[in-house]
């Protein structure tokens, strides 16, 4: 019983920058884990980035630590996910996503999923 809906993906350059916001609606009480999932072609779905509603505190994949920031507003109930120094290889559909708490989005999964959005970097 919670909505996620995603916005801001698109085309960009190697080295450019994007940002994907993600609004949470319904019952988001029950869950204070917030994150960003990708997929790409031929490649299993992977975390990118979480973040928990309750203390702020954050996850990053490897591959994207130090270049994607992941953030939250907690008055407007949404997650955000900059995006710089973007990489071909960041090519992927993304996915906003909710859990119970960061444990289980970083070991589990999520419980709720958004409906996704590609993002497309060229070289």
């Amino acid at each position: 019983q919670v909505q996620l809906v995603e916005s801001g993906g698109g085309l960009a350059q190697a080295g450019g920058s994007l940002r994907l916001s993600c609004a949470a609606s319904g019952r988001t009480f029950s869950s204070d884990a917030m994150g960003w999932f990708r997929q790409a072609p031929g490649k299993e779905r992977e975390l990118v980035a979480a973040i928990s509603w309750s203390n702020g505190v954050t996850y990053y994949a490897v591959s994207v630590k130090g270049r994607f920031t992941i953030s939250r507003d907690n008055a407007k109930n949404t997650v955000s996910l900059q995006m710089n120094s973007l990489k071909p290889e960041d090519t992927a559909v993304y996915y906003c996503a909710a859990a119970p708490d960061a444990l289980t989005i970083t070991t589990m999964g999520a419980r709720y999923w958004g409906q996704g959005t590609q993002v497309t970097v060229s070289s």
